[in-house]
């Protein structure tokens, strides 16, 4: 069965291993290729289109939320279209995360133009003298400052909120001090944990920012909160990653839920490649 593995143009900036899928599906039967999400594919055409790295599409929200309606017309898209609408805003699903029982970082939330004053008052509202602004839709840590009281002259490079909503969170100390881990599933089943730990002097932990990345195996209590968030989601995904950081109680919060275009790190775990190729090939037998 041809399957689509949705993408983008250019990689060339990205660091990714969806390559690794390739084998192990072609060994259950299936021919995967990659497909720019903005193509004029015939999605009929395929078995399946799982969505993949598609890596811009948080500049492109609504024209890629067409593409995905257009793809579930005529073929199965894993994710489906209704989680990727619950998980584009953070706003939306790490409030729901929260009202659900889970602990997310604690968050204000807020949009439009920023000025001296609030910026002051969300050091004193979240009890912390270093905070971080990032945008509720967005991708790779893009447009996300980290800020530190009496930064007030950084205010002008924070005009990039005027039109649009945002998050300010207190920066974790754990996410410098130990790292930020990501246990990955694979339809709903757990597979495996990476720790990423930002370069020195930065707190984004993503690669392409410098961010080191390695295996490791999670604390049973973060994979207690893991299976806790996981129950959250319905349907069941094919793929998930969740980020935690420890905090200074010593509990596990979400950072993010990422069950969009996660990058799944399928080079850190042996199984993963043939594991995620066997959640697909399940995925797409006749329901």
């Amino acid at each position: 069965m041809r399957v689509a593995l949705l993408s983008i143009d250019d990689l060339s900036d990205f660091v990714a291993d969806d390559e690794l899928l390739i084998e192990p599906l072609r060994g259950l039967g299936h021919e995967a290729e990659f497909v720019p999400w903005q193509s004029a594919a015939e999605w009929r055409d395929f078995g399946g289109v799982v969505i993949r790295t598609t890596w811009d599409y948080q500049n492109h929200l609504p024209a890629f939320l067409r593409v995905l309606q257009e793809i579930e017309t005529q073929t199965q898209l894993a994710n489906p279209l209704e989680i990727v609408k619950w998980n584009a805003d953070k706003k939306v699903y790490l409030q729901d995360i929260e009202n659900r029982g889970g602990e997310i970082v604690p968050t204000l939330w807020s949009g439009g133009e920023i000025d001296s004053r609030e910026l002051r008052e969300w050091f004193d509202q979240l009890q912390t003298d270093e905070i971080v602004i990032k945008p509720t839709i967005g991708a790779n840590a893009q447009h996300a400052f980290r800020l530190k009281r009496g930064d007030d002259d950084d205010v002008d490079k924070l005009r990039v909120f005027e039109n649009r909503s945002y998050m300010v969170q207190p920066f974790m100390r754990g996410i410098v001090d130990e790292g930020e881990f990501s246990l990955f599933y694979f339809n709903g089943e757990y597979s495996h944990t990476i720790l990423k730990t930002p370069k020195s002097g930065d707190f984004r932990v993503q690669e392409e920012h410098g961010g080191l990345i390695r295996a490791t195996k999670p604390p049973a209590a973060l994979s207690a909160t893991g299976e806790k968030i996981m129950k959250y989601v319905s349907p069941t995904p094919l793929y998930a990653r969740i980020d935690f950081v420890r905090t200074e109680a010593g509990e596990f919060a979400v950072v993010e839920l990422e069950l969009i275009e996660p990058s799944m790190y399928l080079r850190e775990a042996d199984h993963a490649p043939q594991m995620f190729a066997e959640a697909i090939d399940k995925w797409l037998l006749p329901k």
